[in-house]
């Protein structure tokens, strides 16, 4: 068995026998030991009460954080003509048409946000079986599909933040950077969570959320007290 390291061994120590934290709690102890030589992101993860494999039970929405994520959002606009210049103009990265779907079904995927005008989706449309595994895949039902092109990539570079169910009902997501104050990142947890708590089906039963656990990009994780930091 490899040996720990000194730093791994100290952050297990202190998380150790910590368990249903307040978010404040949480927060403080992730923050504290997220201690590598990069600014590490505070991740977020929901187990949820759903099975997504049925479609009255898939979770999905979008959450704009009140502090934003940390991270430098490289947005991709599929567009044409005068909407095409409004991505451009409102600081999209990458702005095409049939050009960019050849470069994406060539393999070059330089984004993390895609937005398109709807017109543009009979394009786009081909690229679901390259789009859709990576949660890219334009969608009306999260602002991704939209003539409001310019107020789309402000709000992809703003902070906002895509959340959609795996298989197992995991929900997971950055939710800042380790060198946020304290009070930032509990505004953006209490934020992803409540969004997510909004975002309950219709066919969900039984407890929607079953645990909530915190950490950071390179330390342990601890969970939270559901029903504190869901409000319930």
């Amino acid at each position: 068995m490899a040996k720990l390291g000194k730093r791994t061994r100290t952050a297990r120590e202190a998380f150790a026998g910590k368990t249903e934290l307040s978010v404040e709690e949480a927060v403080a102890l992730v923050k504290a030991h997220a201690t590598s030589k990069f600014d590490e992101t505070v991740e977020i993860a929901l187990n949820l009460g759903v099975d997504t494999r049925h479609a009255d039970q898939m979770v999905r929405g979008v959450v704009g954080l009140p502090n934003g994520t940390g991270k430098a959002m490289r947005v991709a606009v599929f567009a044409r003509g005068p909407k095409a210049d409004e991505a451009k103009e409102a600081g999209a990265d990458i702005v095409g048409a049939e050009d960019l779907m050849e470069t994406v079904q060539g393999g070059t995927i330089e984004f993390d946000r895609c937005i398109a005008t709807p017109d543009m989706m009979p394009v786009v449309g081909r690229l679901g079986k390259v789009l859709g595994p990576r949660n890219l895949m334009p969608n009306p039902k999260v602002g991704t599909v939209t003539m409001d092109v310019k107020a789309a990539v402000e709000a992809a570079k703003g902070g906002e933040v895509q959340f959609k169910a795996e298989k197992g009902g995991v929900v997971h997501a950055g939710v800042g950077k380790a060198s946020f104050d304290e009070a930032k990142l509990v505004e953006n947890v209490r934020a992803f969570i409540s969004a997510v708590a909004k975002a309950k089906p219709a066919g969900a039963k039984g407890t929607y959320m079953k645990k909530i656990a915190l950490s950071s990009t390179m330390g342990p994780g601890v969970t939270l007290d559901v029903a504190t930091a869901s409000g319930e």
